[in-house]
């Protein structure tokens, strides 16, 4: 089931997209696949604790984060994965792992990767582990305003 969050959101804005659901999967390589979406225009979610403050990274499903090459680009040293007890209470309308790459709606800076802005379009996890979303990359950039580093 996808975020009512989100999908209120895009509805105001009127932005064009499409869901599709697909057996659940946990791990996005296999939700890529599971959905026959390119692995590099499906966008994972990696939530990132600096302090007490979390943000967002969205990545292809085919990269990683390197948290050093993060911290770097960040100017910071204090900075680690997110535990599943930040993001549950963080994303209280998302199954653990499923969150949209829309920090934006959960109070969180976003940060993309460059290899995303790659294709036209992007797809991702809308709150559930049996429903993708499909939607234009520039929709998604002029909604959620991403600061884009290369991590």
């Amino acid at each position: 089931m996808i975020s009512d969050k989100l999908r209120n959101y895009l509805e105001s804005n009127a932005v064009n997209y499409r869901t599709q659901l697909h057996e659940p999967t946990i791990g996005s390589s296999r939700t890529a696949q599971s959905a026959h979406v390119r692995g590099r225009e499906f966008a994972k979610t990696v939530v990132i604790k600096s302090g007490d403050r979390l943000f967002m990274t969205v990545l292809p499903s085919t990269d990683q984060v390197h948290l050093d090459e993060l911290k770097q680009a960040m100017g910071t040293l204090d900075m680690e994965l997110a535990s599943e007890d930040d993001i549950t209470k963080a994303f209280p309308d998302c199954e653990l792992g499923a969150m949209p790459p829309f920090g934006n709606l959960y109070n969180m800076d976003v940060f993309v990767s460059e290899h995303l802005r790659e294709d036209d379009h992007i797809a991702f996890n809308a709150g559930s582990h049996d429903e993708v979303m499909h939607m234009s990359y520039q929709d998604y950039d002029r909604l959620v305003r991403p600061h884009v580093l290369h991590f």
